[in-house]
């Protein structure tokens, strides 16, 4: 091989590298925005189900605290 034949291909393994550094970058971002985006979503969740499990238990006795309807 020549040596201008090897330069061409040092310069794009090069340019490949570049890509793919860039790739990388934008992937650990996207990543590391995610992970804070599944955190939230678990926190909401943990608080849903708090708020779900007051109401359910303030708002709605159990059958035999009910009285029974009027025809009965």
């Amino acid at each position: 091989m020549s040596e201008k034949d090897l330069q061409a291909r040092l310069d794009e393994l090069e340019t490949r590298l570049a890509f793919q550094d860039d790739v990388i970058h934008t992937l650990s971002e996207q990543l590391a925005r995610q992970e804070l985006d599944i955190r939230e979503l678990w926190q909401a969740k943990k608080q849903l189900n708090t708020q779900l499990k007051e109401v359910s238990s303030s708002n709605i006795r159990k059958e035999e605290d009910e009285t029974p309807p009027p025809h009965y």
